[in-house]
């Protein structure tokens, strides 16, 4: 097919594995997302990609996630779609030809959609998955542990006296996030010693398009491996606030939205697990977040904020990020709290 033209899509640039993400438009007027993929050359760095198949980072699993029949007919019966794709592999990288989904973008979707897609993520979570070679083993941990992160900032008076962190920020966001970090590896303990599932590990708003008939399809499987039964609904909650998608003021609306129906989707299946185990686990696994306040503290200064590639108000991104910032930390509080009983 004769190309016509083609049109840089929104990705992070950052990641070591992803090259381009592009839509091609054909003569005939059909469209694909073309996204190419490199094996790393450099192993470090926040976002350094690997060689190694149980990495978290692993710069070949999208390509072997887009083969996988098997992964993609048990999707289906949940009510979710993995997109065609043709794989070109090459040497040092691979391209991916992927069907163009038409429909909602998760950064739009009403109350009701989010309830749906945690609904069929539970009917796909519940059910077991084939053991394969190249799934992500410890991403929780590994990922979490491995940003550039200016700790120091945390004791620091000034940096908490910042006029966008104190007029944005609760007055107790400091000590609840403090918390946090002195219980880090307990939180991360505790991730893993809960019930496990399959799970997509980059599940946020971004990553999902719903059809007008219906199905919700996933993209972005670079992280694809084990997690805790709960996990990528605890991803998928904060996320859609901390770049602006769902307001802050109703993130506690949200939240118990996506785990009843991720609950509801879990028993449609035939699961038959422990309820309060998967609440731990969601709220638990906001540890994952654990670097980005020292982050913010870091960035507070600067002229302009950008909020998934845009530029946004700061005042309005630092509030509605703080109001998220002390949900996770209470999440996670709450979870320590009940692990103990």
């Amino acid at each position: 097919m004769t190309e016509v033209g083609t049109t840089t899509l929104r990705h992070n640039p950052l990641n070591a594995v992803t090259a381009n993400v592009e839509r091609v438009t054909y003569a005939d007027g059909r469209t694909a997302v073309r996204k190419e993929l490199r094996r790393p050359s450099d192993s470090s760095g926040p976002w350094a990609a690997s060689t190694e198949p149980r990495h978290w980072n692993y710069w070949r699993r999208e390509l072997e996630v887009y083969r996988d029949d098997e992964l993609r007919d048990q999707l289906a019966d949940a009510g979710l779609v993995l997109p065609a794709a043709e794989v070109d592999e090459r040497p040092d990288s691979a391209v991916l030809l992927m069907d163009d989904i038409a429909g909602t973008p998760g950064t739009h979707f009403s109350l009701a959609e989010h309830a749906a897609l945690a609904r069929a993520c539970g009917r796909w979570q519940a059910r077991p998955a084939p053991e394969r070679p190249w799934t992500s083993t410890g991403f929780l941990r590994d990922y979490s542990t491995t940003r550039d992160v200016p700790w120091q900032l945390m004791t620091d008076d000034a940096a908490w006296r910042q006029p966008l962190i104190r007029e944005t920020w609760p007055a107790e966001l400091r000590e609840a996030w403090t918390g946090l970090l002195v219980h880090r590896d307990a939180l991360l303990d505790l991730v893993a010693t809960l019930p496990r599932a399959r799970c997509h590990l980059d599940f946020w708003v971004s990553n999902v398009i719903q059809r007008p008939t219906g199905e919700l399809a996933l993209f972005d499987w670079s992280f694809l491996g084990d997690g805790a039964l709960g996990e990528d609904i605890g991803n998928y909650i904060p996320d859609a606030v901390f770049d602006l998608f769902w307001p802050a003021e109703r993130l506690p609306e949200l939240a118990e939205t996506c785990i009843a129906n991720y609950l509801d989707g879990l028993h449609e299946a035939g699961w038959r697990g422990d309820p309060d185990q998967v609440r731990l686990a969601v709220m638990a696994s906001g540890v994952k977040y654990a670097w980005l306040l020292p982050g913010l503290l870091g960035r507070a200064a600067d002229t302009t904020h950008n909020a998934y590639h845009r530029q946004v108000d700061s005042r309005y991104l630092f509030h509605q990020r703080g109001q998220a910032l002390l949900f996770v930390a209470d999440w996670c509080a709450e979870a320590l709290s009940r692990a103990r009983r």
